[in-house]
């Protein structure tokens, strides 16, 4: 209850007197009397709506509520003492001042200024010492911060200028109201009205005052600490400048100390050797530069550390290297997890599907393929471990890039010189075709796509025979379209239906290095031309 009588008068104290319009009654005037009245009377209310919501017209409003309480308070203390207690009216008196004392309370912040609050500045911490380059951050943040609350001051205080024209817009129009209608209405309560207006804008005047001086004084503390700021970050800038220049001479000076190396060391257990000192002499002096620009203050360890590992970087240049190509194969998308690939290390090769991609290798689960057929040991189905650095140095063939799921694949059938090679020619091609159709229009469906992407001149991909001549027969080389990671499969299929299908021709035989033996004098012409005399021996 006591808080909605506490409102009541708020509303009543805040809007009361002050936007109160006057009562005017059109009745008494001429129709252009009665116009000009209304539009002034609408100029005020458009005035009075747009500070309604204004804080500093409520904090204004609050203050002279609070005064009016106060002499309301005192008016009933007064009249309190004069009557007699045991009265109802003495009830009814201490029940008002009670409820009078409370909202004095609630109103005590308005006792004396009514905008100290609104008219306080930011504080300002103490500039930030930057001593290494990761405060750098701070020292720009701490600048961004200190602009953006002086920003948000001056337009703070600058609202003051708005509100000052405004009511001194509207003093203008009540004045010129109370001259029109002075004739019929004039009364105390409208020149009480002007007093009080005239009295805001002079509070509000006098605040202005002081918020300019406040907003001086705020100003030059800011430009100083920013000032500070920016001395400070140009210092460091310049120091650290100065540590990466001396920094990128000390590994230059390594390189050309290693390319020397290796120019005049021919042992290559030595040159590991000189090269390992070398690294471990470029590390230490980096960790001391670092060390002697900012052992100053032990706190800062942990940055000379991150510098340090910079020097680690070039020390352990095969992981660095390593980190570098996994940023490489994850953001070019050069190779996926799943991808067949093939790895070519010297002379050993391994043919598998990656598994996992992380950050210092690729994993690749090795599969049967030919490559594991021609291998000596005839093994597959490890698991590859390959640095993620290979892509820069060694040769790695992916057979699915870009979603391809083809491959070429192909093998070489030898028949005699005296076979009809036409005929073999079209046995193999239309085997060829048939088992490898599917493959083939996939691929072209594919191939599309990948030309897209790259240049592509000859995107033809239909099985290709070619007829070639060799020391001991005729080869004929077959090469068609096979599922990238099931080759083998379709090679072996392929092979049966072509030997399956050259035995049934009479004119085809299928020719391999032999050994012949004569015991006649005279050769017989048909004698089979396709030994190989190199083989023989």
């Amino acid at each position: 209850m006591r808080i909605l009588v506490f409102l009541s008068l708020f509303l009543v104290f805040a809007f009361g007197e002050i936007n109160a319009s006057i009562d005017v009654n059109s009745s008494f005037y001429s129709p252009e009397k009665s116009a000009k009245i209304s539009e002034l009377q609408k100029q005020i209310d458009a005035i009075d709506l747009a500070l309604k919501n204004n804080t500093w017209i409520t904090r204004y409003a609050n203050y002279r509520t609070y005064e009016k309480i106060k002499v309301e308070l005192e008016k009933s203390e007064a009249q309190y003492k004069k009557i007699d207690k045991n009265s109802r009216k003495a009830e009814e008196l201490d029940k008002k001042i009670n409820t009078l004392n409370e909202q004095i309370n609630l109103l005590k912040e308005f006792e004396k200024m009514p905008f100290s609050q609104m008219l306080a500045s930011p504080d300002i911490n103490s500039p930030p010492r930057i001593s290494n380059p990761i405060a750098l951050v701070g020292g720009f943040s701490y600048m961004k911060k200190v602009a953006t609350d002086k920003e948000e001051y001056a337009k703070h205080i600058h609202e003051l200028d708005t509100i000052i024209e405004k009511l001194k817009n509207k003093e203008d129009l009540l004045s010129d109201l109370i001259t029109l209608t002075n004739d019929i209405n004039s009364s105390v309560a409208d020149e009480s009205m002007l007093e009080d207006l005239a009295r805001q804008i002079a509070e509000f005047k006098g605040t202005k005052q002081i918020a300019d001086t406040t907003f001086s004084v705020y100003e030059k503390r800011a430009e100083e600490a920013i000032n500070i700021t920016k001395n400070e970050v140009k210092s460091q800038v310049i120091s650290l400048a100065t540590i990466a220049i001396l920094i990128l001479a000390i590994i230059g000076l390594s390189f050309f100390f290693k390319f020397v190396a290796k120019r005049t060391i021919s042992d290559d257990d030595r040159f590991y050797t000189v090269n390992k000192f070398i690294n471990f002499i470029n590390f230490l002096l980096i960790i001391l530069i670092l060390l002697f620009a900012y052992i100053e203050n032990v706190t800062y360890i942990v940055t000379v550390l991150g510098f340090a590992s910079a020097g680690l970087a070039i020390a352990m240049k095969d992981m660095f290297m390593s980190m570098l190509g996994w940023v490489v194969i994850t953001v070019g998308g050069t190779f996926h997890v799943g991808d067949r690939i093939k790895v070519q290390k010297g002379d050993i090769a391994y043919v598998g599907d990656i598994i996992d991609i992380s950050l210092l290798r690729m994993t690749v689960f090795e599969d049967v393929t030919m490559a594991s057929y021609l291998e000596k040991s005839r093994r597959a189905g490890r698991i590859v471990f390959v640095p993620n650095h290979y892509i820069f140095t060694e040769l790695i063939s992916n057979y699915a890039h870009y979603g391809m799921k083809t491959v070429w694949d192909g093998l070489d059938i030898f028949v005699s010189f005296d076979s009809n090679h036409k005929k073999a020619v079209y046995i193999a091609k239309t085997i060829a075709r048939k088992y490898s159709k599917g493959y083939t229009d996939i691929a072209k469906r594919q191939m599309g796509k990948l030309r897209a992407q790259y240049s592509i001149k000859n995107s033809n991909v239909d099985p290709r025979v070619f007829t070639l001549f060799e020391p001991y027969g005729i080869c004929i080389s077959i090469w068609y379209m096979a599922n990238s990671y099931a080759p083998l499969a379709l090679r072996s299929t392929i092979s049966a239906e072509l030997i399956d299908a050259f035995s049934k021709e009479d004119d085809i035989r299928i020719a391999y290095p032999t050994q012949t033996l004569y015991t006649a004098r005279k050769i017989s012409p048909n004698i089979h031309s396709e030994i190989d005399e190199g083989l023989n021996e």
